[in-house]
């Protein structure tokens, strides 16, 4: 007797076919579905989306280093300026701390205005920390890259996501969220800001969503945005679309009146 074949797998069990090009489509598909079934589950009904670099550290981290670098022969003027970036870790803590107890009081069966972060390190972390201080579920969305990405243990377990495409993870950004929290941050962190400006500036995003830049200075070293409208390449209301502060007492003040006035109606995910 021949030996019987094993059977073939069922082609939504065959990896290889779901690892194709022709599979694609039902990859992009699985990155919406998948989280949408999540969310509803756990009742996510909106977030407050916190971004920023991935390389700042807490000020204890920074602190240590510091004193590492001045007792060896380390780079003193590097950690040096990452202790002074170490005041955005602890602003974000603080600050997603106090917006998350501020969305448990509230009365709703649904959780509104919950912190959702790249679920990386850095200022991801310390929003995700802050959250978890306040004993709040809280959202990490985290992409493969090259570089080693980990989900930061601050996270809600059953809130942490993991993406292959970079635009299905910036549509859970910004389909969910009710105010924008930007921090200093490199590429991916203009990247993500900049798409958000272009998506409200061209009536994409329709809803009320505030964007707070937090820090000054950075924001107006790195980016010239009264030059983009001297050249005439923005209008000059177009920057209403951003409010800048250095303050936690600020940056809470004005969420909670915009998030107050507007977003507990606007209630869910919408564009």
């Amino acid at each position: 007797m021949p030996p019987k074949r094993r059977p073939l797998p069922e082609s939504y069990r065959n990896e290889e076919f779901l690892s194709s090009r022709e599979a694609r489509s039902l990859r992009i598909l699985s990155e919406y579905l998948e989280p949408q079934r999540r969310f509803a589950r756990y009742k996510v009904d909106d977030t407050v989306v916190f971004m920023g670099s991935a390389r700042t550290l807490p000020q204890a981290q920074a602190e240590q280093a510091l004193k590492e670098a001045k007792e060896s022969t380390g780079d003193i003027s590097k950690a040096e300026r990452q202790l002074e970036m170490s005041k955005y870790y602890e602003a974000a803590r603080e600050l997603a701390r106090r917006l998350t107890e501020w969305s448990k009081a509230l009365s709703d069966e649904e959780r509104r205005f919950v912190v959702c972060t790249g679920g990386g390190p850095g200022i991801m972390e310390a929003a995700n920390r802050g959250a978890s201080e306040a004993k709040g579920m809280n959202i990490g969305l985290t992409i493969s890259i090259p570089i080693e990405e980990f989900d930061n243990s601050y996270i809600t377990r059953e809130l942490s996501f993991h993406f292959h495409y970079f635009f299905m993870r910036k549509f859970w950004f910004a389909y969910l969220a009710k105010a924008i929290i930007v921090f200093p941050g490199g590429f991916g962190t203009l990247d993500e800001l900049f798409e958000l400006l272009t998506l409200m500036q061209t009536g994409k995003i329709r809803k009320h969503l505030p964007i707070v830049l937090f820090g000054k200075a950075y924001w107006n070293e790195v980016i010239n945005f009264d030059a983009l409208v001297r050249y005439s390449n923005i209008d000059p209301q177009d920057l209403d679309l951003l409010y800048q502060t250095d303050s936690v007492d600020e940056a809470y003040a004005f969420l909670i009146d915009h998030l107050t006035r507007y977003a507990i109606e606007e209630r869910g995910a919408i564009l």
